[in-house]
């Protein structure tokens, strides 16, 4: 059996030094949390999602901090993406 390690990040996660990079990744929204309407953006088949602006970052992050602008209404994907988590991990490599 072959183990693969994955390069971890040698600095701690934390939100002082997150780089925000799941903001780049489609946020489709499954459940309402009270998202703001200017947020969302919908699809043709009716499918609502974050809306990203048009660099791809999510239209709801604060550039001069890169944090979430509406952190208590974010969607219920972005609550369960963990900080420092494996998927937070992946995406940061």
């Amino acid at each position: 059996m072959t183990i693969e390690l994955v390069n971890l990040p040698s600095e701690e996660i934390t939100c002082s030094t997150c780089k925000a990079n799941c903001c780049q990744l489609e946020v489709m929204l499954i459940t309402d949390t009270g998202v703001p309407e200017k947020f969302i953006a919908e699809d043709k088949w009716g499918s609502m999602s974050m809306a990203r602006l048009d660099d791809g970052w999510c239209a709801a992050l604060d550039r001069a901090t890169m944090l979430c602008s509406i952190y208590e209404q974010r969607p219920w994907i972005c609550r369960e993406f963990e900080m420092g988590g494996y998927e937070c991990l992946a995406e940061r490599t």
